[in-house]
């Protein structure tokens, strides 16, 4: 009797341990986003980026982000695309704005998976802000507005972190109110 009690609880312990470590999806756009799918994978699922994913797919980098990583995106929703001047996105997705198109894209693209913690950790050590160099080159500043994380493009204009953490298994997503520009 004293044995199988002592093997349930052992079940029982190690049950909780595996779910306490795993990682949990996260819904965005009415989909849930499964940390062990890709950027990709998760993203063509989410209602509120198919703007970012018929971009990320006239810039041809879906095999970009679908790689091994680990990549940090922040994610403009199509309420973000649609505070663009009129025509504007239409107007980056023809053939021949490819090339701007995918500065703007990977503009919003990190080497590394940079999750919330890592990103506050940053902004203290950097009294306030800090900034973080995009796959494209450029820098995004990254600040806090009492509990709510901003970036900031190098323009001045900001987006607001609307969901952070959404886990990939080849980096992690954070969901922003508003697109970012490089330098122009």
């Amino acid at each position: 009797m004293k044995t199988r009690k002592f093997l349930a609880i052992a079940v029982l312990a190690l049950g909780f341990a595996f779910t306490s470590n795993a990682q949990k999806s996260v819904m965005v756009g009415g989909a849930a986003m499964y940390p062990n799918k890709n950027i990709i994978e998760n993203a063509v699922n989410s209602k509120d980026h198919t703007t970012l994913v018929a971009a990320v797919k006239a810039a041809d980098l879906v095999e970009t982000l679908k790689g091994k990583g680990p990549f940090t995106v922040f994610a403009p929703t199509n309420a973000a695309f649609d505070k663009l001047p009129k025509g504007t996105v239409e107007t980056l997705l023809k053939p021949e704005n490819k090339k701007m198109l995918q500065g703007i894209l990977t503009y919003h693209v990190v080497s590394g998976k940079w999750n919330s913690a890592d990103i506050a950790k940053a902004i203290k050590d950097g009294k306030g802000k800090a900034s973080i160099k995009t796959v494209a080159g450029g820098t995004i500043t990254a600040w806090m507005k009492g509990k709510d994380l901003y970036i900031s493009d190098e323009n001045g204009n900001k987006a607001k972190v609307t969901i952070a953490d959404v886990n990939q298994s080849n980096g992690v997503i954070h969901v922003i109110d508003a697109v970012l520009m490089p330098k122009k």
